[in-house]
């Protein structure tokens, strides 16, 4: 079966002359859930912006068989869902409902059609009961909940997560833990939490100097790279 995602040799320069990509080979397939890993700067949030179209660097990228080119990208969007570190960035309706139905209504969906997806999607991620409430009396975890029903609803191949567990105290972060290993998409989180990659990711990748260094089980990524301190805090349940 072909990648969902497969990129080749990508590279990025900011317009202020840094190199945040320097020849970056990556490969998503359906049903992974990878986590890409690194210091700050070192690449992640940059390369992840080009899976939709974002940013637009050299090399190759095709996502769900379709190159990264000009007349693919709405099609792309449709299949890369990004849901971003602060909830609150995607969420301004007066509604959670409204909310969810927005990208839908944008897409041309009828006001039916666009209710029935958001309800369905508020379900998925437990949050039906919050219909008509409004975004800014919710949690962190249920602001959350709510971004990622808005993405679902889209029906993406694709979830990428930027630092999902940010705001969130412990019981949210379990919740969401269970959440995303319940979603069928494949799925890319972006993300310092060495606990969370580790109980739902079934790989690592290390981004260092705009380059990934190493790839394979979160474990031993952690450990190659002398992040062993955060693996030590995962098994003492810190």
């Amino acid at each position: 079966m072909p990648p969902l995602v497969e990129v080749h040799d990508l590279r990025f320069r900011y317009e202020d002359g840094t190199a945040a990509l320097k020849g970056v080979d990556f490969r998503l397939d359906a049903g992974e859930t990878v986590a890409l890993l690194g210091a700050n700067g070192s690449g992640k949030t940059t390369f992840v912006m080009h899976l939709n179209g974002l940013l637009k660097g050299e090399g190759s990228i095709r996502v769900c068989g379709m190159p990264m080119e000009k007349p693919n990208i709405q099609a792309i969007r449709g299949k890369v869902g990004l849901v971003f570190q602060d909830s609150e960035s995607q969420l301004f309706m007066p509604t959670v409902l409204e909310d969810v139905c927005f990208g839908l209504l944008n897409r041309g969906l009828s006001p039916r059609e666009a209710e029935e997806r958001a309800r369905a999607a508020l379900d998925t991620v437990g949050m039906a009961a919050a219909a008509s409430r409004a975004p800014y009396h919710l949690s962190a975890g249920e602001k959350k909940r709510v971004a990622i029903a808005g993405i679902l609803a889209m029906e993406p191949e694709i979830l990428v997560l930027d630092e999902p567990t940010t705001f969130l105290d412990p019981p949210g972060q379990r919740a969401l833990g269970d959440l995303l290993a319940r979603l069928p998409q494949a799925k890319i989180l972006v993300t310092h939490d060495i606990a969370f990659a580790r109980a739902i990711c079934g790989r690592a990748v290390f981004f260092q100097n705009g380059t990934i260094a190493a790839e394979g089980p979160v474990e031993d990524i952690v450990i190659r790279f002398g992040w062993s301190f955060a693996l030590e805090r995962t098994k003492s349940g810190m």
